[in-house]
């Protein structure tokens, strides 16, 4: 079937069954096509947070969609590619937190987005990418647990120097694969370009970097800026993004796919709001103990 048969077929079933199509920014460019909101974890958890619709088809990966069902326990929340799991999230080991939070009793615990429902159901807040100096900047405590990015809590302490930041040993397969040889080389083949990084990067590519920012900042940053050209240190999937939304500046990619997101495909899609096989479900009391972290989050 043709992109645009499924995409004919995937409206109407939306329309049909009350459902919204939630989609992350890394998602495959024909998915666009069908999305009711396209953004980062951030926009996304708030979209999903007000939506009035019965069913939320989420095109991310399972802790996106755990999010969503987190703050919505009476809608049905459907993951088309059911094996989509981020690698970081499942590098948390809960008990081995518990071990932590043990090891520094006086620390807050924040969680990056990217984290299980059984992580955030531990952690005192949530934080994004978007956020996560705001969130932490915030926080009483001066000892701040932070899981599981590593790279994202180094970002977070150059910028929180009066924080002491514990980080868990986490990272992004993804941004922890770019180079800074990558970006220099990229500098060279485009050296009127600005260059854009994800915070989840490597501290020595952020280093490089004229502007760090969640990917919703990068359009933002860019669509404002008066540069012309952009090197984009994030998942390849942004430059298209990008691209899409800002037709008249050029933009390349300094970063590598992310497997798990491009799970999701039109027909997985079409698929599953036909059937309603994948749904996500969270145990009560994990729901309402992770609930609070994203609460937190959410209302400041």
């Amino acid at each position: 079937m043709s992109d645009q048969a499924l995409i004919k077929k995937i409206n109407r079933l939306k329309s049909e069954k009350n459902a919204v199509i939630l989609v992350h920014n890394y998602q495959r460019p024909e998915i666009y096509e069908v999305a009711d909101f396209i953004g980062d974890s951030l926009e996304l958890a708030r979209e999903a947070q007000k939506t009035d619709a019965k069913i939320i088809v989420f095109c991310g990966v399972d802790f996106m969609a755990e999010s969503a069902k987190i703050l919505n326990p009476d809608k049905k929340v459907l993951l088309p590619a059911i094996m989509a799991r981020c690698p970081m999230a499942a590098m948390v080991d809960e008990a081995g937190l518990v071990e932590m939070q043990k090891k520094y009793p006086e620390a807050a615990t924040v969680g990056y987005i990217n984290t299980s429902a059984a992580t955030k159901a531990l952690c005192d807040v949530c934080c994004t990418s978007a956020n996560v100096i705001e969130v932490v900047g915030r926080l009483e405590q001066k000892q701040i647990i932070f899981v599981p990015d590593k790279n994202l809590a180094d970002y977070a302490q150059s910028r929180l120097p009066d924080k002491q930041i514990i980080p868990w040993a986490g990272f992004c397969y993804v941004h922890n694969r770019i180079l800074s040889q990558q970006l220099q080389e990229a500098r060279r083949l485009h050296p009127e370009a600005v260059v854009i990084a994800h915070p989840e990067c490597p501290a020595d590519v952020i280093k490089l970097a004229d502007a760090v920012a969640s990917t919703s900042g990068m359009l933002k940053f860019a669509s404002r800026s008066d540069a012309d050209e952009f090197i984009i240190a994030t998942e390849m999937g942004m430059t298209h993004r990008l691209q899409t939304q800002i037709p008249d500046k050029k933009f390349y990619s300094a970063g590598g796919v992310c497997v798990q997101m491009k799970k999701n495909t039109l027909e997985l899609v079409y698929q599953e709001l036909r059937e309603e096989n994948n749904e996500i479900t969270v145990p009560e009391d994990v729901r309402l103990a992770a609930k609070r972290s994203l609460d937190k989050m959410l209302s400041e």
